[in-house]
C-alpha cells in the first residue's frame, strides 16, 4: 500500500510544476527580474561600489563597468572574504565555502549565501518533482535512496563552515526522507573512496534501493562491485530500482555499460549542478536537453566560445543565444560571483523554453594544431564508433601526440574497454571520420597532411581509477577531464596502458 508521501507527491508536484512553467514561459522578463535584484541588493558592497552599481540600470551598463573574471581574477575579493571580511562580494558573510580542486590556484573557495543556498536544495527537489509530474511515478519515493557523495564532515575557516559542496547538500536532506536514505551518516563520512563503496555496497545490499544517485563514473565502481559480490545484474539484486540520478559529465560514454550492469531499462534525471550555482535539470524524459534555472538568483550571460580568446570577446543575455552555438556560460549571483567565468561551455537544444546541454569545458579542448576540438565532439565521435558494435567502453580522455617517435602528429585516445573492437582498424576509422565530419578545421588538418588520423592507447582494467587515485582525487566530485591540450594527463596514463 503506497505510503502517505508517495500519495501526497502527486499534487505537490502538479503545483510545482506549475510554478515552473510559469517563469520557464516567461524567460527574458524573469531574467531582468533577478538582474534588477542582483544590482540593488549589492549596490553597498564593495565590489558593488568599485563597480558603481549604484549608477547601473541596464545591461549595457553592466557590461561596461563589470569584465569577465574567472577565479583568479576574482581572487583578491575572494580572499577578503575567505579573512572573514563582511559585505565584500555580497552583503553580509557566506554561510559556507564550497571547497574545489583548482588547476593553477591551488583550493578555491566559492562562497556560498543564505540567498543562494535554498537554490541548491529547491532545484534537486524540483528535478525530482516534475519528473513526478510527468510520468505519474511515485513507487520510489516509499524505498531507500542513495546519493553517492563527499564527506558531509565540515572545516571551519575564521567561523565559516566549509567542505566539498555535496558534502554540504548533504546537511540539508529534508525530514521526510531522512529515514530513506543511504548510506548512513557514519558511512558518508569515509574519507578513502574505495573503503567507502565497499562499506555502502555492504550497507545496501539488503535494502529496498529505488533510487540512486551520483557521478556516473563513481556509480559505475558501485555497480560494478555489486554484480562481483552477488553474481547477479543490479536490477536485479534491486528489483524496484527505478529512477538513476546523475550529473556532472555527459552519461553518452557510460549507458551501454550501465545498461549491461543493471541489465534492464531505468528512468534517469540529468542534473547540472556545481559549487557556483545549480544551473539546469532534466525536466522532460523524451527530450533532450535541461531546463536552465533562470529564476535560482542566476543571471545569465554567453560567449560564443569560438570567440572567447579574442581581446574583446562579444557578450550576449539569455535572449539572443541561438540553439546549436557553443557558449561559454558567464554568470553573476547572489553568492557575489559576478561576470563570472566557471570554464563550462553549453549548447542550447531549445529556446521555447530554454533548454541546454553541457557541451564540454573551455579549458578543455585540444588546439595543439589549430582544430580546437571539444568535449562534445570527442564524446559524439566514440558514440558514433560505438553503435552498431558490440563495444564497451569504461572510460576514454584524449591527448595530442605533438612529437610522435615516426610520422605526423596525431590525437591519442586513452581508453579502456570492458570489451574491445574485434576490428580496431575499423573502429579508429569510425570515430576519425566522425571527428572530421563535425569539426571542420581538424578536417583541413588530416587533409593537408599535418595530422595523421588518431591512434587508440588500451589502458588496463582499473586504469583511470588508478590514474585518479595517484592524484588523490578518487571519488567524490571528482571528474576526468575528456581532453587536454597537453601531455600531463596522458604521461601518466601511458604507464598503465596494455602492453600488445
Amino acid at each position: 500500500m503506497p505510503s502517505i508521501k508517495s500519495v501526497l507527491a502527486k499534487p505537490f508536484a502538479k503545483l510545482v510544476a506549475k510554478s515552473i512553467n510559469k517563469w520557464a514561459n516567461n524567460p527574458i522578463e524573469t531574467q531582468e527580474k533577478v538582474f534588477q535584484n542582483l544590482i540593488s541588493e549589492a549596490a553597498s558592497t564593495v565590489f558593488g561600489q568599485d563597480h558603481d552599481f549604484i549608477s547601473i540600470n541596464t545591461y549595457q551598463d553592466f557590461k561596461k563597468r563589470v569584465p569577465i573574471r574567472d577565479y583568479e581574477d576574482l581572487k583578491p575579493y575572494v580572499e577578503r572574504v575567505v579573512d572573514g571580511e563582511a559585505n565584500i562580494l555580497w552583503k553580509g558573510k557566506p554561510i559556507y565555502f564550497a571547497k574545489t580542486s583548482g588547476t593553477t590556484s591551488g583550493a578555491k573557495y566559492i562562497p556560498i549565501t543564505k540567498e543562494s543556498m535554498p537554490t541548491h536544495i529547491k532545484a534537486a527537489r524540483n528535478a525530482i518533482l516534475m519528473y513526478v509530474a510527468e510520468t505519474g511515478n511515485t513507487r520510489f519515493i516509499d524505498g531507500k535512496m542513495i546519493f553517492l557523495q563527499g564527506s558531509p564532515i565540515l572545516e571551519k575557516k575564521n567561523g565559516i563552515e566549509l567542505g566539498r559542496l555535496s558534502g554540504i547538500v548533504a546537511h540539508y536532506v529534508p525530514n521526510y526522507l531522512q529515514k530513506n536514505r543511504m548510506p548512513s551518516w557514519e558511512t558518508n563520512c569515509i574519507e578513502d573512496w574505495e573503503t567507502k563503496v565497499d562499506a555502502i555496497v555492504k550497507e545496501t545490499l539488503p535494502e529496498n534501493m529505488t533510487v540512486i544517485s551520483g557521478i556516473p563514473s563513481w556509480v559505475q565502481m558501485y555497480f560494478e562491485r555489486i554484480v562481483a559480490k552477488t553474481g547477479k545484474k543490479v536490477g536485479e539484486v534491486f528489483k524496484n530500482f527505478d529512477l538513476f540520478i546523475f550529473g556532472g559529465v555527459n552519461y553518452e560514454p557510460y549507458k551501454s555499460k550501465f545498461e549491461n550492469l543493471i541489465g534492464r531499462q531505468v528512468d534517469s534525471i540529468e542534473l547540472y549542478p556545481a559549487s557556483e550555482g545549480f544551473f539546469a535539470f532534466q525536466d522532460k524524459q523524451n527530450e533532450k536537453g535541461m531546463l536552465l534555472q533562470l529564476d535560482s538568483g542566476i543571471f545569465y550571460e554567453f560567449v560564443k566560445a569560438d570567440e572567447f580568446f579574442n581581446e574583446t570577446p562579444t557578450r550576449i543575455p539569455l535572449k539572443d543565444v541561438e540553439v546549436g552555438v557553443n557558449y561559454v556560460m558567464i554568470i553573476s549571483t547572489t553568492a557575489g560571483l559576478w561576470g563570472y567565468n566557471i570554464g563550462d561551455t553549453v549548447q542550447f537544444t531549445s529556446i521555447k523554453p530554454y533548454h541546454v546541454i553541457v557541451s564540454g569545458r573551455i579549458k578543455h579542448f585540444i588546439s595543439a594544431f589549430g582544430e580546437h576540438v571539444i568535449g562534445k565532439e570527442v564524446e559524439q565521435a566514440l558514440k558514433d564508433g560505438l553503435e552498431g558494435t558490440q563495444v564497451a567502453v569504461n572510460e576514454f580522455t584524449v591527448a595530442p601526440q605533438i612529437t610522435p617517435e615516426e610520422g605526423l602528429p596525431y590525437h591519442e585516445w586513452f581508453i579502456e574497454f570492458e570489451k574491445e573492437p574485434e576490428d580496431m582498424q575499423e573502429f579508429i576509422k569510425k570515430i576519425d571520420r566522425s571527428l572530421q565530419q563535425q569539426n571542420s578545421y581538424y578536417l583541413d588538418l588530416i587533409e593537408g597532411k599535418i595530422l595523421q588520423p588518431l591512434k587508440i592507447t588500451m589502458v588496463k582494467k582499473n586504469g583511470f581509477q588508478e590514474h585518479m587515485k595517484s592524484l588523490g582525487k578518487l571519488g567524490g566530485q571528482n571528474k576526468l577531464p575528456r581532453l587536454s591540450n597537453d601531455r600531463s594527463i596522458a604521461n601518466n596514463l601511458i604507464t598503465l596502458a596494455l602492453t600488445k
